[in-house]
């Protein structure tokens, strides 16, 4: 599926605003996902493949949002914070954009959730694990207001931030994620769907802003 490429003042090289090459790479998964995830599995085999001599890093993360943080700055304590990058998709580009801001690493966001606290709130309760039915997990009342907590103020830097954000998305609304990262640089797909079924036919853009492929 083909998307549009949106970059301010048009489309003149790819870049994630870093000069420093990519020595560390951390994937975040979304709600009710896990490291199984396509998208996941997809781009953790080609780092394999292509750059093995980059930590690549996809952890389960738990429910609740302020443990998950906390798992993900445990983490990535020893990085480089001038030679990492993040790549969320879902819930997970919501915590990618806070990684970004709170470190100034370059993100790639897929199909990023922009209101989290808000969307999720209607999932308090058992919820099953997408990728095993047979796993399951409570989504606590206070997860909404640590999910508020973890907000960013703003997009401070959007050179930082590449987005693939999909019209046909129909968990969340892409007005709001093209609104959310104004100045990104923005892969728009015409239709599509949340899951991005066909990640494989835009993962090289996602590896080219990075500057981990040409």
């Amino acid at each position: 599926m083909s998307g549009v490429l949106r970059t301010p003042g048009g489309p003149t090289g790819v870049s994630g605003g870093r000069g420093a090459d990519i020595s560390h790479l951390l994937y975040l998964h979304g709600f009710r996902s896990s490291p199984k995830s396509l998208k996941a599995r997809l781009t953790q085999a080609w780092m394999a493949a292509h750059r093995p001599e980059v930590v690549s890093w996809c952890p389960q993360l738990p429910p609740s949002p302020k443990e998950a943080m906390a798992l993900i700055e445990a983490g990535i304590a020893s990085w480089p914070k001038a030679a990492m990058a993040v790549v969320g998709s879902s819930l997970g580009g919501f915590y990618a954009t806070a990684v970004a801001e709170r470190h100034g690493c370059p993100a790639a966001l897929l199909n990023p959730a922009i209101r989290p606290e808000r969307d999720l709130a209607k999932y308090i309760g058992e919820q099953t694990a997408f990728h095993d039915p047979s796993e399951h997990f409570f989504f606590r009342p206070e997860y909404v207001g640590e999910l508020r907590a973890l907000a960013p103020q703003g997009i401070t830097r959007p050179e930082r931030y590449f987005a693939l954000i999909a019209k046909g998305d129909e968990v969340l609304d892409w007005r709001e994620m093209l609104a959310r990262y104004p100045g990104a640089r923005v892969r728009l797909l015409e239709g599509g769907d949340h899951a991005l079924s066909d990640f494989d036919e835009h993962l090289p853009h996602l590896l080219q802003f990075l500057k981990l492929c040409d």
